[in-house]
Formats: structure tokens, sequence, C-alpha cells
């Protein structure tokens, strides 16, 4: 790369890290933040039950607007104590003398619904609030009785949640309050269609709308415009009310088997759109080989492209119907993909301009995203020079195991299944029947079993590693200029005041 391509490439990113500090410019937090001498003596008596000396930053901010029932998007990593964010909270407004759900929290795994309802149960005490988690893989005997007591939170997975609304044994007729966490994970986990499904058992009036996610990519933002009312936005890495555009991070991976690494982060995230740079053609063409052979829906932009074929990528691009986009920085100098959740650095650049430029594809149009370098040892100092020159932070994490990868694409594929099984007349629940003791069959031989995982493996390749639909897409950048839209409103109002 010559020096006036590297010119090139500085003025870009200053330009658009300078766009996005505009876009981005933070509005003051509807409610002042409160302390824990502001609570009252019910709320440190829980406080005290769960063993905290203190409030979270999360909880001190984000608690007065459950309070007043204000639509809230909350840009929160696990551990930061967003549980007891909407928890405590929800005790106060839910009345113990109501036998009916009056609070829905949509989680994304039975292991994080049980975990808020412990602690929601710590937090309850003797209050006379009951908690339920309700989620799918076990029997429906525990979940049915303790619906029909009338659990006043329930916390659990949306497709389970679905099948009580299905059979009644759950009403939200007097819901008052919805929380979405981790919303990120439950759309990568493919709960979307189950979560539009819940949707149509919401009352016809206006329910206190709170969504809690470590990243709001352009899916997460279209999905809060359908369920949430004109919300505010929060992240954590400020004072101030705002959606950080960009997280940056780092997985040390072995330098011979990058390529697996890859993979496995790819089945991991499940990213709806992403960039994956290279420093040379070579390995563009070597990554992008990779990815088609394991049934990624991936293309590449190199120089060595023909101008027909590369017109063809492009227009693929934006369309929003390629998925995962392989390139040097050169080839893909130009390209703008406003829906990007990931840029994927397999190889770090050497010039820290240009991580820069590469890194500002993502979080844009008010939208958030995920910058992740795959690194050696030497890779990750380097990269630590660039995150200090920039002032980035930047958070090492840990290369998803192949154990990692096989429980999460068993629980995605599990949703898939679930989902499918729902949406079967009788007739077709009819003629399943006769595949029942061929599938036992089946379960019962390891030849039987690769019969079996190689039927489960070619569904989860149609239906996870296909281009978004278009009409996703299309919802997808909605959800973008709905928030820009919002955020414009809101400057207009804060600015008459003023």
């Amino acid at each position: 790369m010559n020096q006036e391509e590297i010119d090139s490439l500085v003025e870009m990113a200053k330009a658009e890290i300078e766009a996005a500090e505009q876009e981005t410019t933070a509005v003051s937090s509807r409610f002042p933040s409160v302390s824990v001498d502001d609570l009252p003596d019910s709320w440190r008596e829980a406080m005290a039950r769960a063993g905290w000396a203190k409030l979270m930053p999360v909880q001190s901010k984000a608690m007065p607007y459950v309070m007043a029932n204000y639509d809230l998007m909350v840009q929160s990593r696990t551990g930061s104590g967003k549980t007891g964010a909407f928890i405590l909270p929800i005790l106060e407004r839910v009345n113990p003398l109501l036998d009916a759900c009056q609070a829905l929290v949509l989680v994304p795994t039975r292991e994080l619904a049980q975990q808020v309802t412990d602690e929601a149960k710590v937090l309850a005490g003797e209050t006379g609030v009951r908690v339920t988690a309700v989620y799918g893989g076990v029997g429906y005997g525990n979940q049915l009785q303790a619906l029909r007591q009338g659990a006043h939170i329930v916390v659990g997975t949306p497709g389970r949640l679905l099948d009580h609304l299905l059979r009644r044994s759950l009403t939200l007729d007097e819901l008052q309050i919805l929380v979405f966490d981790e919303a990120d994970r439950m759309l990568s986990m493919g709960f979307y269609p189950d979560m539009k499904q819940v949707q149509r058992y919401l009352p016809q009036r206006r329910v206190g709308s709170f969504m809690f996610s470590a990243t709001f990519p352009p899916r997460v933002l279209s999905l809060a415009r359908q369920f949430l009312h004109e919300p505010d936005f929060m992240g954590l890495s400020t004072d101030n009310v705002h959606v950080a555009e960009t997280t940056h991070s780092y997985i040390v991976v072995p330098p011979t088997d990058k390529d697996r690494s890859l993979v496995r982060l790819i089945e991991v995230e499940n990213p709806d759109s992403a960039i994956i740079f290279c420093n040379t053609k070579m390995k563009v063409n070597y990554v992008r080989v990779v990815l088609q052979r394991f049934g990624y829906d991936a293309d590449e932009l190199s120089s060595d492209l023909s101008q027909k074929d590369r017109e063809r990528v492009l227009q693929r691009v934006r369309d929003g119907k390629l998925r995962f986009l392989v390139a040097t920085d050169v080839a893909a100098r130009g390209i703008d993909i406003p829906e990007l959740s990931h840029v994927i650095q397999y190889e770090p650049p050497e010039d820290h301009e240009v991580y820069i430029h590469r890194a500002g594809r993502t979080g844009r149009a008010g939208a958030s995203g995920e910058a992740i370098s795959l690194v050696d040892f030497t890779e990750k100092m380097k990269l630590k020079q660039i995150a200090k020159r920039y002032e980035m932070e930047l958070e090492e994490r840990p290369l998803p195991s192949h154990e990692d990868v096989a429980r999460v694409v068993a629980e995605r594929m599990t949703v898939l299944l679930e989902t499918k099984l729902r949406e079967r007349d009788k007739l077709q629940t009819e003629r399943m029947q006769r595949f029942v003791p061929l599938a036992r069959q089946l379960a019962e031989s390891e030849e039987g079993l690769s019969l079996l995982a190689m039927l489960l493996d070619d569904s989860y390749q149609l239906s996870l590693h296909t281009p978004l639909p278009a009409e996703t897409a299309a919802e997808a950048k909605r959800g973008v200029e709905a928030k820009k839209s919002g955020r414009s409103r809101r400057r207009r109002r804060s600015s008459r005041r003023s």
C-alpha cells in the first residue's frame, strides 16, 4: 500500500469518526439517577437480602425509567447488574393481590431464565410476589401449576412462553411491564418469529417495555421499533444516555488454526452480516473458500476479480443478500453497508489508521456493532498499541471451544425445530407420526445417530447460513432510520425547551 492510499484511508476514517460523533451526540437523561439513600425501606431490605452494598450504574440510571413506565433501551453487558435494574422496580409495581401475570421477562436461554428467577425470588422475599421460570426442554407440569396459582412475574424463553399462550395456561390481559433481556442473543438464537407471535397476545393498551442488550445492531433496533414506544437509549460507557457505536475486542488464536477459529467465532456470534478483512488477496481467496466449504454464504472482493464479478458481488452487498464479504482494504474502499453488524479482522492491519477505517464500517447510522480481531501473540501487541493511540477500550475474549459451539448450535437448532413443529397443522402432525419409530430406532445405534446428525446439520445450514430475507434486511434498515428520526425529534424538543 503506497502513501497516497494510506493518506486516503486516514482522511476517510477521520470523516467517518466525525460523522459518528455528530450523529451520536448524547441527550440528557430524562430522569435523575438514584442512590441507595433515595430508595424506600422495602427496597433497601431487598438489597440487604441480595447482599448488595450499593447500586450499580445501570441500576441507579434505569430504575427511574421502569418506575415511571417510560420505555428504555439499555446497552449493558452480562454482569453489569441489569437484572436488579428491572426486578426491583417491577416488585414495587406488582400487585400481589391480583393473581395474574403482571410482568413478563423474555430471555434467550433456560439458564438465564432460572438465574433471573432466582434473583427475583431473593429480592421479593416474603412480599407475596410469585415468580416462575418458563422454558423448554423440561415437562410442563410444574410450570402449569405455577401459572395456575397466578404467577405475578413470568421469566421465560419465547418458544415455551408461546406454547403456554397457545394453550391458554398463560394470559397477558393484566400485563404492565415487558422486558427483553439480552435481546441480541435472542435474535441470534432464532427467536424472532416466536417473539412476533408472542406480540399477538399482548394487551391492546400500551405496556411499559424495556430492552437490555450488549449490542444494538440493526436487527435489534428493528425489534425495539416493533415493541417499544419512543424509547430513550442508555449506554453505560459514559454518564450520558446514548448508544455506543462499536465495541472493540480481540481473540488470541493459534496461528495455524485461524481458519477453524474463525468458523467457531461465526457459529457462536451468528452475525447478521460481516466484512472479514485480510491483508492480501491470496488470503482473501483462501478464507472465502474455507467459509463456502463450511456452508456459509460468503464471497470475496479483491483486485483479481473481473469488473463483471466485482459488480455482481457489489450488487449482492447493496441488496443485503450477501452475509459474509471477505475483502482487502483497497478492494473494499468506497463500499457502504449500513446494516453491517460485525467487522472481523482475520489479519490485523500493519497501519494504525487502517484499523480505525475498518472498524468504522460497523456501528453506523445510530446502530452499534462489533469489531473483532483474530490475533497471535505478536499481533496482540500491535493491536494494544492501536488501542492506546486512539484511547479505545479493547476487550480480550476467549476463543469459543468446540463444546461452546456444540452447545450454542444445539440450543439454536432446538429453537428452530420447536418453531417448525408449532407451525404444523393436524394433518402434518399426523403424517409425521409414521417416522417416530424410525427416529427411535436410529437413536439407538452409532450409525443411526450419524444419519440423524446429518439431517440436523443439513436443516441447520439451510435455516441459519443463508442470506437475510429481503424483508428482514429492509426491516432492519427501517429500524435504523426510525431511531435516527426519534433522536432528531428529541433534539428538537430539547432545543425548544432550552
